[in-house]
Parts: C-alpha cells; sequence; structure tokens
C-alpha cells in the first residue's frame, strides 16, 4: 500500500486513530473526529444569505466527557509531519487547551504550551503518543490543582443521552468557572452574548456543583417571571423533584434548588423580606441572572439579598454587564472570568447579523416650534420654545409623527413578508399605545383577519402580557406585531423575530445591547438567519461606541417616500411590588403608564397632544459591512469589480485559471467566500437584460466590461461547431444531454458524476456502463473538460 496514495481520511482511520488507542485513549468517550467548532458566519446579501466556512478540528481529545484537552490536524501524506500545526494552533486557541499535534500519518508533531524543558515542539513516533493521564496530569499540575480540586474540576457533566454538547465557549465558561470555584474564587462573572446560552450554562455549572456535592443549596435569581418560568419548564428540568420556584411569599426549606425572581423574597416592607427566613449560610451557591439590571447597584434590593447571603459563592449572567459611575458589575464580581461578544457570536455563525434601516424625520432634525398661543388637541396652551427628539412622545405628542412610523413599519413588511414577527419599542407605555393603534389601522385587513395581529405588551396590561408566549412561539402566527417600551427589552426568547423597531430613544450601551439581542437568535426550520433593525430616533449611533463589539452588516437610510426596504445593490455612503428596574442610569427609560394629559399638583399640563402637524421623512444613505466587518460603500457592480481585479491580475489570467481548474465550482466558492454573491449578480444583471447567465460570464461582464452570453447561446455554439462527431453514438447522447443540463442549470451540475444517475442519463446505462462508453473513468473525465473548454472558448 502507498501511503501518498491515501486521502487525509484514511490517514486518520489507518494511522492516527490507532496509534491512540495503543496509548490508551478510549475511542467512545475521549476521541472525538471532526469536531464542530463553528457554524460559519452569515454572510447577508440584499436579500440574499449563505453561510461561510465552518470550522472543525480533525480530532479533539477530551480527558472526561466535556473537558477538551488536546488538538489534532491531521494531513495526506503527500504533506509534511508539521504542515497542519498552524491551523491546529487556531483551533487549540479557540478551545484553549494546551497540547495540540500535527500528523501525517509518519508521526506527530506535539506542541507543548506549558512545557517547563524549553522545548515546546517535538516529533513523535505513532507509538509515543501521550496518554490521557499523562496530559492531564501536566495540564492539572500547571494549574495547581490538588487532589480535591481536581475531584470537583473533572465531574461529569449532565447528559440526556441525545448526543447534544455544548458549544466551544459554553465549554469554556462552564470549565472556567469551575476551576475557579475548585481555587476558592466566590464571586464570579460571565459575559456571554444574547441568544448564545446562558441558563443552559447556568444548568451545567449548578449540575457539577451540585452532583460533586461542592455545592448543596442553590438559589437561582431573576427579575422576570418568564425568565423563571422558561428556566424550570426547559434548562433546569432534570432537577425534577430538587427544585422549586419561591412564589406566594412561602419559604418552604425542603428542596435543594430554588428559583425566584428577586422581587418575590423581597420588598419595599421589612416584612415583606421573605429571603430573611433563610440564614445567611442557608444557600452555598447564588446564580444571578441578567445581573446587569439590579445587583450593579449598591443601594438596589439586589445587593441587600446578595450581601445577606454573602458566605455564598455568587454568580452573574450577562450579555452586558453595567460600568457606569454609579453603577458596576465588575465592582462587585470583579473582571468577567470568561466573555463570549455579540461580534464573536456573529463571526461564528452562532448569532444572527442584522440590517440597519435608518429613518430620519424631519421634526426629529430641526425640531419644532408651536405658533404663539397655539393650543393643543385638548385646548391647552402649548408653551413657547423649540421641541425636538428628547421630547417626543414624552412632553410633545405629534400624532402624525406616529403615523408616518407606523406607515414605514408596514411598508416594510408588506414588502417582506407580513407576518415576521416584530417588537416596536417605543418611550413609555402611552406610546406604545398608540403605535398599537397606528398599526391596527395601517394594517386594517390583517387586523380584521386576527385581532391579535398588533398587540401592546407591556407590564401594565395583563391582556397583552398574555399572548407574551403566543409571540415567542415560533409555531403560533399571532401575535405578529408587538409594541412594547420595557418588558420585552430582556429575557425574552424571540427566535423568530425578523425585524426590531426602535422609536425610542436609548442612550444606555446596556439597554442597547438588550434590545439588539431580541433579534439575535437563529431559527433555520423558519428562515431566521438575519433580522433588520428600523431606527427612527438615532439609537443605532451607539454603534460608534467604542463599547459596542458587533457591527451591522448594512445601514440605509431612505428618503422621502422611497421604500423602508433596503436595495439589494450597494448604494452610497414580572410586574411585581417594587421598581424592577432599580439603579436605572435615566428615571426616562422607566416603564411609564401615565396617559395623554398627565397633570401635576398645579394642574400644568406635561404632555401636550398635537394631531395636525405634518412630519416627513428625510435622509439617505446606505452602507454595507462585509465577511470581515469592513465597510462597503460601492454598487454590487464595483465591489464585485474590485475583489475580482484584486484576485486576477487581467482578464486572461482569470481565464488560464478557469480553464486550468478541473473543477468551475472551486473558483466559484472561494468568491463567493469573500463576499461575491453570484445570485445578486444574476439577478440585477438578468433584471436588465431579461436573460440567463452563466458565473464566467458574470465574471467576465462585471470584472472586464465583456458582452455576457447566456448558457444556452453558449450551448448552441458548441452544437453548431459539429462538437459531438469525434465520439461514438453512446457517447455523443451523452454529451449531448450533459450540454442540455448545462443550458438549463450551469456547469457546475455537469462536473458532478452523481448526474448520470438521474433522468434522462438512466436511459442509456448505469453509471459504470456510461463511464465505459467512453472507454473508462479518464476519458470520461476528459471529455466533460474537453466540453467545458468548447463551452468557454468564446
Amino acid at each position: 500500500m502507498n501511503k501518498k496514495q491515501l486521502s487525509e481520511r484514511d490517514i486518520c482511520t489507518k494511522y492516527i486513530t490507532p496509534a491512540l488507542e495503543k496509548a490508551g485513549w478510549d475511542v467512545a468517550t475521549q476521541i472525538r473526529e471532526e469536531f464542530p467548532l463553528t457554524k460559519g458566519r452569515i454572510i447577508v446579501r440584499g436579500k440574499l444569505h449563505k453561510r461561510a466556512e465552518h470550522k472543525r478540528a480533525d480530532y479533539v481529545l477530551f480527558y472526561k466527557p466535556n473537558i477538551p484537552i488536546a488538538i489534532i490536524e491531521a494531513k495526506d501524506n503527500c504533506h509534511t509531519v508539521g504542515d497542519g500545526m498552524q491551523q491546529a494552533l487556531g483551533y487549540a486557541e479557540m478551545l484553549q487547551v494546551p497540547f495540540v499535534f500535527s500528523s501525517n500519518g509518519d508521526g506527530f508533531l506535539f506542541h507543548n504550551s506549558i512545557a517547563t524543558d524549553g522545548t515546546i515542539e517535538r516529533e513523535l513516533s505513532l507509538h509515543e503518543f501521550p496518554s490521557a493521564e499523562t496530559l492531564w496530569q501536566w495540564w492539572a499540575e500547571h494549574r495547581g490543582l490538588g487532589e480535591q480540586q481536581n475531584a470537583l474540576v473533572t465531574q461529569d457533566y449532565f447528559s440526556d443521552g441525545s448526543g447534544k454538547t455544548p458549544r466551544y465557549y459554553q465549554l469554556l465558561a462552564i470549565n472556567k468557572t469551575i476551576e475557579a470555584i475548585a481555587q476558592g474564587q466566590n464571586r464570579i462573572l460571565l459575559v456571554m452574548a444574547t441568544g448564545t446560552g446562558k441558563t443552559f450554562t447556568a444548568f451545567q455549572i449548578i449540575w457539577r456543583l451540585w452532583k460533586a456535592r461542592a455545592r448543596k443549596r442553590i438559589l437561582y435569581l431573576a427579575d422576570r417571571n418568564i425568565l423563571i418560568d422558561q428556566t424550570v419548564t426547559n434548562d433546569f428540568k432534570p432537577f425534577g423533584s430538587a427544585m422549586t420556584k419561591i412564589q406566594k411569599r412561602q419559604a418552604d426549606k425542603s428542596y435543594e434548588i430554588y428559583l425566584s425572581l428577586y422581587q418575590a423574597i423581597s420588598g419595599c416592607e421589612e416584612d415583606r423580606n421573605i429571603y430573611r427566613q433563610f440564614s445567611p449560610d442557608f444557600f452555598d451557591l447564588i446564580i444571578i441572572d441578567e445581573c446587569h439590571r439590579g445587583s450593579a447597584a449598591e443601594d438596589s434590593a439586589w445587593r441587600e439579598i446578595l450581601e445577606y447571603f454573602s458566605s455564598a459563592t455568587q454568580i452573574g449572567l450577562t450579555a452586558t454587564p453595567k460600568e457606569t459611575k454609579d453603577v458596576s458589575n465588575i465592582d462587585y464580581f470583579g473582571d468577567p472570568i470568561y466573555t463570549y461578544s455579540l461580534r464573536q457570536g456573529i463571526a461564528d455563525g452562532f448569532l444572527a447579523p442584522y440590517k440597519v434601516v435608518r429613518i430620519d424625520l424631519d421634526k426629529d432634525l430641526a425640531g419644532w416650534r408651536p405658533e404663539k398661543g397655539m393650543l393643543d388637541k385638548y385646548g391647552n396652551e402649548i408653551e413657547d420654545r423649540i421641541y425636538n427628539q428628547k421630547d417626543f412622545d414624552k412632553t410633545l405628542i405629534l400624532e402624525q409623527r406616529t403615523k408616518v412610523v407606523a406607515k414605514k413599519i408596514t411598508e416594510f413588511l408588506t414588502k417582506t413578508n407580513p407576518y415576521d414577527k416584530t417588537i416596536v419599542f417605543c418611550d413609555n407605555i402611552d406610546h406604545a399605545e398608540r403605535m398599537r393603534q397606528a398599526l391596527v389601522n395601517e394594517n386594517v385587513d390583517l387586523a380584521k383577519e386576527n385581532c391579535k395581529y398588533v398587540m401592546r405588551i407591556t407590564g401594565d396590561n395583563e391582556e397583552g402580557k398574555a399572548e407574551l408566549d403566543n409571540f415567542i412561539f415560533p409555531e403560533s402566527r399571532y401575535p405578529v406585531i408587538a409594541t412594547t417600551s420595557k418588558l420585552m427589552s430582556t429575557g425574552v426568547d424571540a427566535q423568530t423575530c425578523k425585524l426590531i423597531v426602535l422609536d425610542q430613544r436609548i442612550r444606555s450601551m446596556t439597554e442597547f445591547k438588550q434590545i439588539i439581542g431580541r433579534g439575535t437568535r437563529i431559527n433555520e426550520d423558519y428562515d431566521k438567519f438575519y433580522f433588520t433593525i428600523m431606527d427612527f430616533k438615532k439609537a443605532t449611533e451607539l454603534f460608534a461606541d467604542p463599547n459596542f463589539d458587533g457591527d451591522p452588516v448594512q445601514i440605509y437610510e431612505p428618503r422621502g417616500d422611497e421604500s423602508p426596504v433596503p436595495p439589494d445593490v450597494f448604494d452610497e455612503e414580572g410586574n411585581e411590588d417594587c421598581d424592577p428596574f432599580p439603579g436605572s442610569e435615566d428615571e426616562s427609560t422607566r416603564e411609564d403608564s401615565t396617559g395623554p394629559e398627565p397633570q401635576d399638583e398645579d394642574k400644568k399640563v406635561r404632555r401636550y397632544v398635537v394631531a395636525n402637524v405634518e412630519v416627513k421623512v428625510v435622509a439617505e444613505r446606505v452602507q454595507y459591512f462585509d465577511a470581515s466587518g469592513k465597510m462597503i460603500t460601492e454598487s454590487l457592480k464595483d465591489y464585485t469589480r474590485n475583489t475580482l481585479t484584486k484576485e486576477f491580475s487581467s482578464l486572461n489570467d482569470f481565464l488560464r485559471r478557469w480553464s486550468s481548474t478541473e473543477k468551475k465550482q472551486a473558483i466559484i466558492d472561494e468568491l463567493s467566500e469573500q463576499g461575491v454573491f453570484f445570485e445578486a449578480l444574476a439577478e440585477e444583471i438578468g433584471k436588465q437584460s431579461g436573460r440567463e447567465f452563466d458565473p464566467f460570464d458574470l465574471i467576465c461582464h462585471v470584472a472586464w466590461d465583456m458582452p455576457p452570453l447566456t448558457r444556452k447561446e453558449r450551448a448552441e455554439q458548441v452544437r453548431k461547431r459539429n462538437y459531438f462527431t469525434r465520439y461514438g453514438d453512446n457517447a455523443r447522447r451523452v454529451l449531448e444531454a450533459l450540454l442540455e443540463k448545462y443550458a438549463d442549470e450551469g456547469v457546475t451540475q455537469i462536473e458532478e458524476r452523481q448526474i448520470l444517475t438521474v433522468s434522462p442519463f438512466t436511459r442509456f446505462g448505469t453509471p459504470l456502463e456510461i463511464i465505459e462508453a467512453f472507454g473508462g473513468l479518464s476519458n470520461y473525465q476528459q471529455a466533460i473538460n474537453d466540453l467545458e473548454d468548447a463551452l468557454y472558448r468564446a
């Protein structure tokens, strides 16, 4: 057997895996081949999307299930033993493991990042591969883990038998937390972007500590009923009868796992602080979900609870740690032990990217001043001053403004999908109700079809809150549009939300990130791969803040009566007793249930309502971001041309590469990875001419201004040359059928031998018989190459 002729997979099967087994590694529990690390970033172009290539390691070795310890990158034997090392080091950095191996089947190149003898890399023969116990001992000694700590760190995860494993970043968050606790750290902060599985991560941390009896009584705190209820029925379900939810202000001390709203165990009055019915050392572990919301403030009710149970290990979970002059998560918990950002989640393909549609209104930009002595809708004289964006929907209501916003939202949904789940964030509850009414009036037919098409879901409205689960569940069509102010800004797992509307003045980066997080979940079953943010109040200017960690794929600012849907081309340019938001840095961010005519003790109007002041849309700009996050300020054609001319120095250079590449799909895939969307180009250029073009012609036309030919025109030219006369009857019929396939479906179809298994080729015989008609496989492949040469000769 010639090892040079073996594939990479053969090298793994015949040499690497046997070497691991001889070293004592368990194939069933310790060796994972082709281990997926990322899913591949979703790249968006207009209405089209595709995934970039995902990352996977040839081997990840685990000391215990879900405790990775080493990476192996395999290559075929035409490579040297160390050719895979740099690739493997990249994977090892992601998983933060110290031991890295590269192999071509002859032996291993071993990279030991914690080596103490001064030699980081050395070659090993196949029989010298170290055992799992050896690697773990080196690593445990390096990290200073004693016997007791080692037992806790290696405690098994929960497994439901389905084979589901944590993602790589969840592994890191869980393992780093357990190790920190094993080494005596009692205040821990985990920062994980919305939609990356904080609750599942928390469950696995609790499970390991609970099963090891390192922590016996655990309290899980949140500030929204929906957060607790989702946790009980989903991620925490395996705790079964050991778990209870604290409610009705009853403290039953017979359980081990407690879940509670902080409002349910604390209160504005001392006798309502039922957490004091538990002794200060009753709980030895407390998890604080969404800890940015209250525990960051020194004078908050959250902090009182945490300080009462100060002897417990406390873990804060958040997507957005709050850091201001007066409020700090880090001041209490310390620096995050692990951070997985929105930017990284989008880059890895676990979170949905997003477009931004910015719509500026004339009164927002220029402000509005009433005429002298002007009365509002209710006969109140309007104070004479300039009102601007910070006043609208708070001290001044321009009813026409609300109608314009509702109209633009409706236009967008009409041109995309009227049933796409949408959240409209308003400044207060009154604003949310007025927006609901305006949206109902803009969508009369849909509202008649089902009165729940638009619902106000706010903390004061029981009917709306009762529909929150239906809004969240992908299977429920209604409600479609939810207007809200604060209730849905955090903890709402809306997997299919495709449009987030910001008609709320937002100046808090924490709140902004939380709201953006309502759309970042991906749901492939319901075609949710990206979402759109429609911004009416310049909230997305926070993208420019250096603390923001995820860039939009597109920013679009329509002008006047232009469609709010971005074009496909790139142009220039729980409601409880106490305040649920303690420690807010801006009083204006609280839910405001006042009506349209609130009055103070002196009967002075605090909010004016103006009915007939015209409001118009202004401003225009479109921006896209490429796969690496860099802004594109070109048309689709210009961007494609620049990309192609960087890849190929001339038309002849491209033609040489195209003709010498056995499979044209390889070039198409390579250019697609760089952001060239052939589908979008074909749609744009095809619309102009009403014709269908091959990727080859699209490239030549866009980059070098060559007149394009359709696939049918290229096929007809080959027929006119009597190209097939050199072949026998059977081979000629096959080639003629392949030419038809090319004309209908393109070059990539005829390059795959599987095409011989479908009609009309099945009429010509089996794939083997068809290939034999050409005199064997090499002759058949040469015939395909010659056919492609004939097709592209023009």
